[in-house]
């Protein structure tokens, strides 16, 4: 099947390391670009953990020169969750009830991860900055032995082609991007994220490091960390760190 165009170029691998090295060993060429494989051997998501890559998943990684200034580079994970969001809507038209984003980038169906997006940023030639954002998302298989649940297109109902998804995703990002404006319109880029999220409003347990915090997620700041009030009132501001559903206390 021949793949489904795409507007912005694409560099296609049967097999490749990681879409995320691949696209870094490129900067300084043409941006943006995708990267795009049929399978990595060498697959990771955030935190240097591996990340499944079996053929029938799309691994596909971003290239961006100078996408904004530096500061404001962080906020492409919302960017980005947004943008796949919208393209898994857009081919699947799965019911918005069944599908959310849980902070700051994991788009979740029935309550089961779906896609791990992961950021790396670099210096390109002449002092820019350059982003790579790369998805991973579980078109046909999932992993099992994960420590949350997950789920794949197929398994939620929707067999997706991934080179389908490929297209999507391309639109939804050029349209968030150009929603985000370089960062000018994060705030609107704000609002959308928390009109989708799957965890506003409920408990949460962050965990950071060698300590955890759990609390109510009461909202985003202005720069996309979480709030979480405490059981004490206190409001606790997380930047970084893994988020869990706080599991219910036993009846």
């Amino acid at each position: 099947m021949a793949p489904t165009p795409v507007a912005t170029p694409v560099v296609r691998f049967d097999t490749v390391g990681s879409t995320n090295e691949a696209a870094l060993a490129q900067v300084g060429g043409a941006a943006p670009c995708w990267f795009v494989a049929a399978r990595q051997t060498g697959g990771r998501g955030r935190r240097g953990r591996p990340w499944a890559s079996e053929p029938g998943n799309l691994y596909a990684s971003l290239l961006l020169v100078d996408a904004a200034p530096a500061a404001r580079q962080p906020e492409l994970c919302f960017v980005a969750a947004l943008a796949l969001y919208d393209a898994v809507r857009a081919v699947t038209g799965i019911d918005p009830l069944r599908i959310g984003l849980k902070w700051p980038n994991d788009v979740m169906i029935d309550g089961a991860k779906l896609a791990g997006i992961l950021l790396e940023g670099t210096v390109a030639p002449g002092g820019r900055a350059a982003t790579v954002i790369g998805f991973g998302v579980n078109c046909a298989h999932h992993p099992a032995d994960t420590p949350y649940p997950t789920t794949d297109l197929a398994a939620a109902g929707y067999p997706t082609d991934p080179p389908a998804l490929l297209a999507a995703l391309d639109a939804s990002m050029a349209a968030r991007l150009a929603e985000w404006a370089r960062g000018a319109g994060f705030a609107a880029t704000r609002d959308a994220w928390l009109r989708r999220a799957s965890g506003l409003g409920k408990a949460m347990t962050a965990r950071l490091g060698s300590r955890e915090v759990a609390g109510v997620f009461e909202a985003l700041d202005f720069s996309g960390a979480m709030v979480l009030r405490r059981s004490d009132g206190v409001r606790e501001t997380i930047s970084a760190g893994d988020v869990f559903p706080t599991p219910a206390a036993p009846v």
